[in-house]
């Protein structure tokens, strides 16, 4: 299966409650580490990209891929602190079919 069909292939309901959890989780997190901003800032592009009118499932699924690779390099305490990092970062491989 191409990356294209792949796209296709994503449950953007379920990516906008991952959106949502992340979002509420990130709100907790103390500290403005760089890690932490980008992830935040990554997470609302995702966000946008979820409530606009068009829907384009291969940047969603491009916004997915570079937040899970934020998740997995983020080594800072203050994430562990306020999120789940595996737990976010399988439910994302999911929706990407992984």
């Amino acid at each position: 299966m191409s990356t294209n069909d792949n796209a296709k292939n994503i449950d953007l309901e379920q990516a906008a409650k991952l959106i949502h959890a992340l979002e509420r989780d990130l709100a907790q997190v103390r500290g403005g580490a760089q890690d932490v901003q980008r992830l935040r800032d990554e997470v609302e592009t995702l966000r946008n990209l979820l409530n606009s009118p068009v829907q384009r499932h291969h940047w969603v699924s491009d916004s997915l891929h570079d937040i899970r690779s934020l998740l997995d390099e983020t080594v800072d305490e203050a994430i562990y602190e306020g999120t789940t990092i595996s737990r976010y970062a399988a439910d994302i491989a999911r929706i990407l079919g992984l």
